[in-house]
């Protein structure tokens, strides 16, 4: 088996910074009192940070089907929760990938 020490390295690194932030923030946190309201606005906008991050590449980069698919995934997770508006948004793409190419 052939290793690549070099990803091994990359690898570990981070992992190793993946666990810093988390212990870290965790520690920096426990130890106030109570959480400004600026902090806590800004920890209420990372996950729709991060989502932004995952659905906008795929947006511009995916095809006809994908954009149709993030629309149906969109208007069903406005009347849903998470698990019907993630089947019918990858059913959506799964068809008209099946239909078109």
């Amino acid at each position: 088996m052939n290793i690549d020490t070099h990803m091994m390295m990359i690898i570990l690194a981070a992992a190793v910074a993946t666990y810093a932030t988390r212990a870290g923030g965790h520690l920096i946190i426990s130890r106030l009192k109570s959480i400004p309201p600026r902090v806590d606005a800004a920890l209420n906008a990372v996950p729709a940070a991060v989502l932004t991050t995952l659905v906008a590449p795929a947006f511009y980069a995916g095809g006809l089907e994908v954009k149709i698919a993030m629309v149906v995934g969109l208007l069903v997770g406005l009347r849903f929760s998470f698990i019907p508006m993630l089947l019918c948004g990858w059913g959506t793409a799964v068809l008209l990938r099946h239909l078109f190419l």
